[in-house]
């Protein structure tokens, strides 16, 4: 039986991997490869990666490849994108080719308000604790002025401070809801640290209150932490064109085209077994873009799917419509994002990331980030509509079905060569693998 590792962390790379070779690794030798073949030889970067985290034993690669022919706004973009699925990046590039002869995407950011939380319980009388709020809320934007001074010189900082009487939900639940602007930067360590402030100065004064009895100055502050739903922190992009220039297809008429989308829409809207997917296509696109810009993709994740059943119900991300004979194709997203700060200024594909993108500020990353979603969406939807999903993205996959099974260059050039005109489906293509090497 194993046994709980004592002092873990403080071991060095090597005798970490040595330990998990010893208890976990059926093959040790081929284990401790495996881990160091993805060591980078420069030193100096691998170092870097190795304090990104802690207890780093190796690096994990995602392909990082590139979008291009992206019309945003009347500037031209080559996206940068970091994912493993087959198809994604060939969908996106594929959309903006599309739209690029149709007007290219256009983008523009609604608002760009970041939300924190103070969340506490009181027990004591709520027009007491209104009276207190209204006294101590100069105090708490004073009291975290050390914080807050270069981002106010930036043009940034705290928006609002306001107290929420959350006790319908939960007993002698309160919370200080709080807005930020943080430009540039994604903003969590600047929001969590004022947050913090908050709570502290918020129990002193308390404390001090003449009006509250000794048990009203009991605030319990249970946690300070920003939210990750930002439903005011939105971007909107879309794409519009005559319904008769959607005319690429030869076997279906622009008109059939446009009606069939928006259907293929309305049925994302009205189911959520089918939004769920829908949106995870959007996902596609925008996580690869913000994970190849530094950004946190589990925090936009969060967010956007809080956001797409923000009524009550689950829904698509994505909306269509043909009006006056014109298609309308636009997507709007709650999306922090962040072009300084955290590992932005350190990994270097993602400061050659910004690059390719002309160092964005956060807004401008967002319409990009905003764009890929709805290229990625468009992709999918007329696939679907028209020749399905599989055509496309099996051949995409078809080099990872014959890397598993072993095949050589020159029988990957007949297997490309041999599916062009066909369906790829993974029984196929085994059933003439092994027929060509028998």
């Amino acid at each position: 039986m194993k046994k709980p590792v004592e002092g873990f962390s403080k071991l060095t790379k090597e005798q970490k991997i040595e330990w998990l070779a010893e208890n976990y690794f059926k093959n040790s030798e081929e284990g401790i490869k495996i881990l160091k073949q993805y060591w980078n030889n420069d030193t100096g970067l691998q170092k870097l990666h190795d304090e990104f985290i802690e207890n780093t034993i190796s690096n994990f690669y995602l392909p990082f490849g590139v979008a291009p022919n992206f019309l945003i706004n009347n500037d031209l973009y080559a996206i940068p994108m970091a994912i493993e699925e087959s198809s994604v990046v060939a969908a996106a590039s594929k959309s903006a080719k599309y739209w690029a002869g149709r007007g290219g995407f256009k983008a523009k950011v609604i608002s760009t308000e970041k939300i924190g939380q103070v969340h506490f319980t009181y027990t004591g009388n709520k027009e007491k604790l209104e009276r207190f709020f209204i006294y101590v809320k100069p105090i708490l934007i004073d009291d975290s002025s050390s914080i807050t001074r270069n981002m106010n010189k930036r043009g940034g900082g705290i928006l609002n401070i306001e107290l929420k009487d959350k006790t319908n939900d939960l007993d002698n639940y309160f919370q200080l809801h709080c807005t930020f602007e943080t430009l540039d930067a994604m903003g969590a360590n600047f929001i969590n640290s004022c947050l913090e402030q908050f709570a502290k100065t918020f129990r002193r004064e308390a404390n001090n209150y003449n009006d509250f009895t000794s048990e009203e100055k009991d605030i319990h502050v249970v946690m300070s932490i920003l939210s990750n739903y930002v439903p005011d922190c939105l971007v909107r992009a879309e794409v519009s064109c005559k319904v008769e220039e959607l005319n690429e297809d030869k076997n279906i008429s622009p008109t059939e085209f446009a009606e069939k989308f928006v259907q293929a829409i309305n049925i994302a809207n009205a189911e959520p077994y089918r939004a769920v997917t829908h949106n995870k296509g959007i996902m596609n696109g925008v996580d690869a873009v913000v994970l190849a810009t530094g950004n946190d993709f589990r925090a936009v994740e969060a967010g956007v799917h809080a956001y797409a059943a923000k009524t009550g119900k689950y829904t698509s991300l994505t909306h269509a419509e043909i009006k006056d004979g014109i298609f309308r194709f636009r997507i709007q997203l709650p999306l922090a994002l962040g072009t300084v700060g955290g590992i932005t200024s350190l990994h270097p594909l993602v400061k050659l990331a910004l690059e390719m993108l002309n160092n964005p500020s956060a807004k401008e990353l967002m319409m990009i980030t905003a764009v890929a979603g709805l290229a990625q969406n468009f992709a999918a939807i007329r696939s679907l509509i028209t020749v399905g999903i599989q055509k496309g993205h099996m051949k995409m996959h078809l080099l990872n079905i014959l890397n598993q099974l072993g095949a050589t260059e020159q029988e990957k050039e007949y297997f490309v060569k041999y599916f062009k005109d066909k369906t790829v489906s993974h029984s196929e293509v085994v059933n003439e693998f092994n027929r060509i090497r028998a």
